[in-house]
């Protein structure tokens, strides 16, 4: 369970949330709400542990994530909105090369299998930068297929998907929410997702 009390964020003078508080059982969703530049990716991010709130503690399955943040991190598949994808490579090499450097190798067959099933087929070897923003996007999506992680933190997924890749990416996540998994996503799209939680900053 990821549970959340009492954080506070503060960007410059100005508090984007304060004093906020939310568990998320494990088989359940969340979904972060609120208008632009409410604090949305910045939760997301002080989830993750890439940015640190003023305020507030957040424990995983019990235990504070700052005691422990690689056992948290080894849980945890983080995929922002502004993703890095390095220009040069190709969808291929950019899931190798990322997923190896988290210490997950992931062998070129499995990585090819998770390209076709996000319709990447004759993409592969194809540098990124000659890719389309939805292109980019379901390279990113990969990772949902090859990194093991119990809790996902999504910001933005939906974004320049065609409808077929929404509907694959709406299965997958509820797939990985019946084996078990949990899930915290914004987005401004219409979702097919079973009901789940909401907090609206």
């Amino acid at each position: 369970m990821l549970s959340v009390s009492h954080l506070t964020c503060q960007r410059g003078e100005r508090v984007l949330f304060q004093d906020l508080s939310f568990e998320l059982p494990e088989s359940q969703w969340l979904q972060i709400a609120g208008a632009n530049g409410a604090g949305k990716t910045s939760l997301l991010r002080i989830l993750s542990g890439l940015s640190e709130p003023v305020d507030g503690r957040i424990t995983w399955n019990g235990s504070p994530v700052r005691e422990d943040r690689e056992a948290f991190h080894a849980d945890l598949l983080y995929l922002g909105h502004q993703g890095a994808l390095k220009e040069e490579l190709t969808p291929l090499e950019n899931l190798t090369l990322s997923l190896g450097m988290e210490g997950f190798n992931v062998s070129e067959d499995a990585a090819m299998q998770a390209l076709h099933q996000f319709g990447l087929h004759g993409r592969e070897h194809l540098p990124v930068r000659f890719l389309s923003a939805g292109q980019r996007r379901r390279v990113l999506l990969c990772r949902l297929l090859l990194r093991p992680a119990r809790l996902w933190i999504l910001d933005e997924p939906f974004t320049a998907l065609d409808v077929h890749a929404i509907g694959f990416l709406s299965r997958l996540i509820e797939t990985h929410l019946r084996e078990g998994g949990s899930a915290v996503l914004t987005s401004h799209q219409s979702m097919t997702l079973p009901p789940g939680l909401c907090v609206t900053l």
